[in-house]
């Protein structure tokens, strides 16, 4: 697949998780397979006023390539003045969320809210392509609710406003991220446009990856929550694409894997926040093992790099066989 004139080699893709996906993440999850990756949400009226927050969101690192800037807003000028800003840190393209269900964010009128006015959203994609000289695409979802299915008019217009890629999330804003995938419309999608569409939603592993490229005729895929605690989810998915045997990781290692998330998460932000965001973080590494809730209970609790050791001692303790 190609994003512009940019050669995407894999079969999988991070999707942009606003509080999740940081820097760390995204670093690990390239590192074990990850085709590219999308960065935090960010506020294009935050970086036009400058912002700190927001540019720490844009902050992206060579170990990251190929990575998009994703920013969101309802405000077409200000969006392009965002883009060009965005550009100081190197990113690899341009990402315009058309797809967040957040309150927060829809009831300002960007992410998931311009689905209910595609000419804005169109006009939008129009100014950010035209302000920048890097690919532009596009994550959206399905439509605002089962009554407004219109992804693939949004789809048309955005290709027609110059967008490279379109990234489709088979689930209506209202639906949020409730269970069940629309695989008809992103098939649709597919069948409306000429660039490239990833699928994204419900991907978890290399069967369900394989489902959705057979299922909708998408040119990528794209995992979201089943790489929280889990960056080897990569690995296994293109290992089963490949038609490869696929060893899982040791307890071991996958405790290493999450000590060096997290000390690149003290690396890179107020050492302070880094240990608290590294709670959920180290919970979701503790899925499905022997006394999970209990080990979820410790991670609540964490204050220090040496609370994180003292969970996987005890999780491997717990859990020799595994």
């Amino acid at each position: 697949m190609k994003i512009g004139n940019i050669e995407i080699k894999g079969f999988a893709a991070l999707a942009p998780m606003a509080g999740v996906a940081d820097r760390a993440m995204r670093e690990i999850c390239i590192e074990k397979g990850a085709a590219f990756c999308v960065g935090e949400l960010t506020s294009s009226r935050g970086v036009t006023l400058g912002d700190k927050k927001s540019f720490s969101l844009l902050s992206c690192s060579e170990k990251e390539r190929p990575i998009a800037s994703q920013l969101f807003g309802s405000e077409p000028q200000i969006m392009a003045e965002a883009a060009v800003k965005a550009l100081n840190f190197n990113p690899d393209f341009i990402d315009i969320n058309m797809g967040c269900p957040a309150p927060k964010v829809a009831g300002n009128g960007g992410g998931s809210a311009l689905m209910r006015d595609p000419a804005l959203a169109e006009k939008i994609v129009k100014e950010v392509v035209n302000a920048v000289n890097i690919p532009v695409t596009v994550k959206m979802r399905t439509g605002w609710d089962s009554d407004n299915i219109n992804a693939v008019e949004l789809a048309k217009r955005c290709e027609a406003a110059g967008a490279k890629m379109l990234t489709v999330h088979g689930r209506t804003r209202m639906q949020m991220y409730a269970p069940g995938i629309d695989y008809e419309t992103i098939k649709n999608v597919v069948k409306a446009v000429k660039i490239p569409v990833v699928a994204n939603g419900d991907v978890r592993d290399g069967k369900s990856a394989k489902n959705m490229y057979e299922t909708t005729g998408c040119a990528f895929v794209m995992v979201g929550r089943a790489a929280q605690g889990n960056p080897f989810v990569f690995e296994e998915i293109n290992a089963y694409l490949k038609g490869e045997s696929y060893t899982p990781p040791t307890l071991e290692q996958r405790f290493q894997t999450l000590m060096r998330q997290v000390e690149l998460m003290h690396k890179y932000k107020d050492p302070r926040n880094a240990i608290l965001e590294a709670r959920k973080h180290t919970a979701w590494y503790m899925q499905g093992l022997n006394g999970a809730a209990a080990l979820r209970r410790m991670c609540g609790e964490i204050n220090s790099l040496e609370d994180i050791s003292l969970i996987c001692e005890k999780a491997l303790e717990q859990n020799k066989k595994l």
